[in-house]
């Protein structure tokens, strides 16, 4: 049974989320989608990268990149990447398109919908990272089902990696954290960059949601694991 055929990855990992969004928001998103932006449910076939930007380029896949700060940050800082950015909050989306004309990003993208059904669409070993920083903890027991970092989940992203490509990872929710330490190095495919966690990187900016998530006085948590 491969990993994109466990009922496992069928389950939904994220809650859909809609938004007011302010007129610039709105105007971004009426004017940039067609050139920037991926519909995920209306994809009919695999998902060319080389297509999608128009050029060949390693390839980092944002899954959840909420207002889409870190994103543009991330992408001003590293234009021989590309940046494919998955989220499901509308405003959100609008928000890192505004980003993304207002800095010249030529080197993002943003997609709608299910992430793991977009990376199920793409060829295997066209990722030069995967980034899943802050994802929902589904903190009660039951709905740990539902969190993106679980065993299938994170097969079908490895196989995705190129060798050596990274899976990099950051939690503020502690239990979380554990969670989701065990099952990288669970992964017999994956190698712990830093044999626990990861010190803070500096390209990982610092968000909104990092900061209160500070400010309450959590501690935040990064892995970081390489693809053999």
């Amino acid at each position: 049974m491969t990993t994109t055929d466990t009922p496992a990855a069928r389950i939904r990992t994220f809650h859909p989320r809609r938004g007011r969004m302010s007129d610039r928001q709105r105007d971004a998103l009426t004017r940039l989608w067609p050139a920037y932006g991926l519909q995920i449910a209306a994809l009919d076939g695999p998902c060319n990268p080389t297509a999608l930007f128009g050029r060949r380029a390693p390839l980092v896949l944002e899954i959840g990149s909420g207002m889409g700060d870190a994103t543009a940050a991330m992408a001003a800082a590293d234009r021989d990447r590309h940046y494919l950015a998955v989220e499901v909050h509308t405003p959100g989306i609008a928000n890192l398109l505004d980003l993304v004309e207002r800095h010249g990003l030529d080197n993002v993208r943003v997609a709608e919908g299910d992430a793991l059904d977009l990376v199920r669409a793409m060829p295997q070993g066209c990722l030069d990272a995967v980034h899943v920083y802050f994802p929902d903890p589904w903190p009660k027991t039951r709905h740990h089902k539902r969190r993106i970092i679980a065993p299938a989940h994170v097969a079908l992203l490895r196989s995705r990696l190129a060798p050596g490509g990274t899976l990099h990872c950051a939690t503020d929710w502690a239990e979380y954290a554990g969670s989701m330490r065990e099952t990288l190095t669970a992964d017999p495919e994956l190698v712990d960059v830093y044999g626990g966690y990861a010190p803070r990187p500096a390209h990982r900016p610092v968000t909104k949601f990092e900061r209160r998530a500070l400010t309450a006085g959590r501690e935040v948590f990064d892995l970081i694991h390489r693809r053999r």
